[in-house]
């Protein structure tokens, strides 16, 4: 009886220990991100989508927490916004982006111009890019929000031209997988404790 007992002890633990690391699989879960990579000549053409659960609001704030970006994005060493103008801004950033045993220095100043909770257009003026403008838009869904980016780039190194398609399908993933971790991060963090989430509610009207 005793042996009988220990048995099914055993075989309950086995289970609980099965659906607690299935449990925290689940939460561990990142959002997927889809990322297409076409070169045009020199330039090369991204265009990715993410889905998020988690308010507009909080999608936008840390889409635009360039100031501390370098905590959310690890290949970045500075980031800060050295002018404002209303809802047009300068940043200047700068960075180490690494592929494999590859790694490249960068350096970019843009000009951020943003439309607060629904879209920000960015336009390189100075680094290492040749070229670059970029799109990323938010879209309230019923439970989150999508995010969609476009950019168009040209890099000014032979070896970034040459690695480029799956370099830049490498480097968006990354930073939207990170982007994403950041924004559940907060959202939970601000959630207060047993709340359900019924985040079409949380979303301000008009965005």
């Amino acid at each position: 009886m005793i042996a009988h007992d220990l048995g099914g002890a055993r075989r309950m633990a086995v289970l609980f220990c099965l659906l607690a690391l299935s449990g925290n699989a689940a939460l561990g879960a990142e959002p997927r991100v889809t990322v297409a990579v076409v070169q045009s000549g020199e330039a090369f053409i991204v265009d990715a989508t993410t889905e998020v659960q988690v308010p507009v609001r909080t999608a936008w704030q840390v889409l635009t927490d360039f100031d501390h970006m370098t905590s959310i994005l690890g290949n970045l060493t500075s980031s800060r916004v050295i002018r404002r103008d209303g809802d047009t801004w300068i940043v200047q950033q700068e960075g180490i982006a690494k592929y494999g045993l590859l790694s490249f220095s960068f350096v970019s100043e843009r000009e951020m111009r943003l439309e607060p909770m629904k879209r920000i257009l960015a336009r390189h003026l100075s680094g290492t890019l040749k070229r670059m403008e970029s799109e990323a838009t938010i879209i309230a869904l019923d439970q989150g929000v999508q995010i969609k980016y476009h950019a168009e780039s040209v890099p000014d190194s032979i070896l970034a031209r040459m690695f480029g398609a799956s370099f830049a399908r490498h480097e968006v993933e990354e930073q939207f997988r990170a982007m994403a971790r950041e924004m559940l991060r907060r959202h939970a963090s601000a959630e207060p404790a047993g709340a359900g989430v019924e985040l079409s509610k949380s979303i301000p009207a008009g965005t």
